[in-house]
């Protein structure tokens, strides 16, 4: 079972790494656009500034869903690394639950949000305003996948990424 759970979250994991660099070319290119439109054109598109918004909410929540997997989000282990090791993997347990849970209450209260704006409108580009901030429930659903893959892993005492990465190899 956590072979399988490997196999797709590494490829759910690649997929969101990559959705997420495309949406990184694709918001550049509408800002470039939208400044030469400006400085260039003197007329700027109306939809760029929003098309851009929108690209961003979505690429930042699928890599900081595929972070979670790979072990690059943002952390501080200097405590973490000085504990006993038994103690370090209680912690780092800790952590994989409390992402987790995070990541159940993206869920929860990002589907909410999209729920209560899906009605309301984006002016400058006719989309409901829900399409925006649906990467918060899907991100947040892949979270706690991630998460639930990690406490697995050390449960069954298998090296994750955060092992990894704590003792300074990246892999």
């Amino acid at each position: 079972m956590l072979d399988t759970l490997k196999r797709v979250n590494r490829a759910a994991s690649a997929c969101l790494l990559h959705a997420g660099a495309a949406g990184l070319v694709v918001m550049t290119a509408v800002i470039g656009w939208q400044v030469f439109g400006r400085f260039v054109l003197n007329d700027s598109p109306s939809w760029a500034e929003q098309a851009a918004l929108v690209l961003m909410i979505w690429y930042v929540f699928f890599a900081a869903a595929a972070g979670v997997r790979e072990g690059f989000h943002i952390r501080i282990v200097a405590v973490q690394s000085a504990l006993p090791p038994s103690v370090r993997r209680v912690v780092r347990l800790v952590a994989h639950v409390v992402v987790g849970l995070s990541g159940v209450a993206l869920l929860v209260w990002g589907g909410e949000l999209v729920a209560r704006t899906w009605s309301h409108v984006i002016p400058t580009l006719g989309l409901p305003r829900g399409v925006a901030y649906l990467p918060l429930p899907l991100s947040g659903v892949l979270m706690a996948l991630f998460a639930t893959e990690l406490i697995l892993e050390d449960s069954a005492g298998e090296e994750s990424a955060d092992m990894e990465m704590e003792s300074g190899q990246w892999s």
